[in-house]
């Protein structure tokens, strides 16, 4: 007898709970990495050209010589809005965040190599990270990266993380967050293609170090947040058609008032 085992476990949670992330190993599969990769890199090429000949799209677009960084992406693929409703992940995000999420932020990284970049700890959330509502910061947004290169190796790159920090009283000392190396108590999270890191929005990360002069570091991020905020910017961003043509799934992760006429959602 074949015994389903229901996700997020009870080990994950525990962790979850106590360090603030998770990571899924080799949660996608390679077919799909393989898909999101060329489109990914499709995408990136038109959003480049549109940045520099000056034409207007849709979210915002940030290039640092051969790295690109686009933000609003649900638009720029169908791959990608489906990724947003991904159904494997979507009992993580249920269990871990609420019943009925609602789409928060989208983004996708291409980083090559780059010696001596520094890092760039902080924290999500606007208003400052959500410090004003005191200590710890709640949970009121889920983020996950999805790693479409491999991230086995250290300095790459890699997403780094200072595990339980979500629940810390102080913050990192402000020299240690200067430094082009990892201070005491943060890590590099190294996984294959494919894996899945989750996190807190309190939880301090940043881009790694580049110390490997070969690769790439491609990342999909999509954000999740409560139904009762008004949070997310991104639910400006895109235009009438795009919500005309969501399915009846995807118009449930969108606040109600972006649709013409508007819909009634819950609280």
């Amino acid at each position: 007898m074949t015994i389903e085992t229901q996700h997020p476990t009870a080990s994950e949670r525990f962790f979850w709970d106590n360090f603030g992330y998770l990571v899924l190993d080799s949660f996608l599969p390679a077919d799909l990495v393989e898909r999101l990769l060329e489109v990914s890199e499709r995408v990136i090429a038109k959003r480049r050209a549109q940045k520099e000949q000056g034409l207007s799209h849709t979210g915002m677009t940030h290039i640092n010589g051969d790295s690109t960084r686009i933000f609003y992406i649900l638009d720029d693929d169908p791959l990608f809005l489906e990724m947003m409703t991904y159904p494997p992940l979507m009992p993580y995000i249920t269990t871990l965040l609420n019943e009925k999420p609602h789409h928060h932020a989208s983004d996708l990284i291409v980083e090559h190599p780059q010696e001596g970049r520094g890092m760039g700890w902080h924290l999500d959330g606007h208003d400052n990270g959500y410090r004003g509502l005191g200590n710890p910061i709640p949970l009121l947004q889920l983020k996950v990266g999805f790693y479409l290169t491999d991230m086995m190796e250290p300095g790459r790159g890699n997403l780094c993380v200072v595990p339980g920090s979500h629940r810390a009283k102080l913050e990192p000392d402000a020299a240690d967050r200067q430094n082009t190396e990892l201070f005491e108590g943060a890590i590099q999270v190294c996984a294959p293609a494919g894996s899945a890191v989750l996190f807190h929005n309190a939880l301090w990360h940043s881009g790694g170090p580049w110390t490997q002069t070969d690769g790439a570091r491609i990342m999909l991020y999509t954000a999740y947040e409560h139904p009762w905020m008004l949070g997310s910017q991104e639910h400006w961003g895109y235009s009438k058609e795009f919500y005309q043509r969501l399915t009846p799934e995807q118009r449930s992760f969108f606040h109600g008032f972006v649709f013409d006429p508007p819909e009634a959602r819950w609280g």
